[in-house]
């Protein structure tokens, strides 16, 4: 070989390169596959009974057996990677996230996004881009569809700002827009096999759960992670990418985890109806010990015999926090928040 060619590799975009109301079209279609459930029952501490059996699925009128809702969500997340975020510097929110239909193992997913918005931050250096993702199956149905805003690096510090555009998004999915899968029923539901007696009628508007539990994070489980979502970003894998020379933890993973770790008071959440907002306080490096507690939000009622729907605050920390206080008197978050998500679950009545 003659000479060196960079000229076929994809850089990804930069801030500049990004247009409000351009539309990319996502490369590689991802099949899950029972694997997948393995590998994530693997990585995360989960226990929910709806996908970990097939049997409780079927009890409960599901016709085939979901994986968990995460699983399509990093999936589908992964495959906007290269195009939006693979010179990010940190995925900053989620909004109007909802979950169409239960993903299972035979699925194909593929993903498109628009870009609904631009800033350019005041360093000239960087800029915040709105997309929103939209991922179908190989029936052409909508799966999952969310906004996210991420901060992505300019290429050059001196190309002109765009227009800046900030889309006005909801603060919450209206409890009459959650779409139940067909056939859900909990009125049958097996609390035994679920692990708690507690439904929807036992938890209060504003109060707080302690997840108690607690996980210590590592480099290799995290990788080993966020390459199963086929995500590329370099922060997650190359020490070269950050200044800092830590490898900066995929916030997905952060999400898992405490999802995984809100089984503990929370067992009969058994599914994701949809993500009303989210933000990633904090940035997570290895050997770093993840808490959670929750604080429940809004109750609504469904049409779904024996479903009702639960609006959560899961808040993930860098060391267990028992005092459970989100922000201080300044409104600032407090010292060691990592995540504060705010979601729909549906629960027996």
């Amino acid at each position: 070989m003659s000479g060196t060619s960079t000229g076929k590799t994809n850089a990804g975009n930069f801030f500049e390169d990004f247009t409000v109301g351009q539309v990319i079209e996502h490369a590689t279609p991802r099949t899950i596959t029972e694997g997948d459930r393995a590998l994530y029952q693997a990585l995360y501490p989960t226990r929910f009974a709806l996908p970990s059996s097939k049997e409780f699925a079927q009890q409960v009128g599901l016709t085939e057996h979901p994986v968990e809702e995460l699983i399509g969500f990093h999936i589908a997340f992964g495959k906007t990677v290269p195009d939006v975020s693979l010179n990010a510097v940190a995925n900053l929110g989620y909004a109007e996230c909802r979950f169409h239909q239960p993903v299972v193992p035979g699925d194909t997913l593929r993903t498109s996004s628009e870009v609904i918005g631009l800033k350019q931050n005041s360093n000239g250096k960087t800029g915040v881009v709105h997309v929103r993702s939209t991922a179908t199956n190989q029936r052409g149905e909508v799966a999952i569809d969310w906004c996210r805003w991420v901060m992505v690096n300019k290429r050059d510090v001196e190309a002109p700002a765009p227009e800046t555009f900030v889309p006005d998004l909801k603060s919450v999915v209206a409890p009459e827009d959650l779409i139940i899968p067909a056939g859900l029923d909990f009125t049958g539901y097996d609390f035994t096999a679920a692990g708690e007696t507690f439904r929807f009628g036992d938890y209060e508007v504003g109060e707080k759960i302690d997840h108690v539990d607690g996980v210590t994070l590592t480099d290799p489980e995290h990788m080993l992670a966020t390459r199963l979502w086929q995500n590329t970003a370099k922060v997650h894998f190359n020490v070269q990418a950050r200044t800092d020379g830590n490898r900066l933890i995929y916030g997905g993973h952060i999400i898992s985890l405490a999802r995984a770790l809100s089984f503990n008071g929370l067992a009969n959440a058994q599914l994701i109806a949809a993500i009303n907002a989210g933000a990633h306080v904090a940035p997570a490096y290895a050997d770093r010990t993840i808490y959670a507690w929750s604080e429940v939000l809004d109750k609504a009622e469904t049409a779904a015999p024996g479903v009702g729907a639960m609006r959560l605050r899961l808040v993930a920390t860098r060391g267990r926090d028992e005092s459970m206080i989100l922000r201080g008197d300044d409104g600032k978050y407090a010292d060691g928040v990592l995540l504060d998500l705010d979601y729909w679950v549906l629960i027996p009545v």
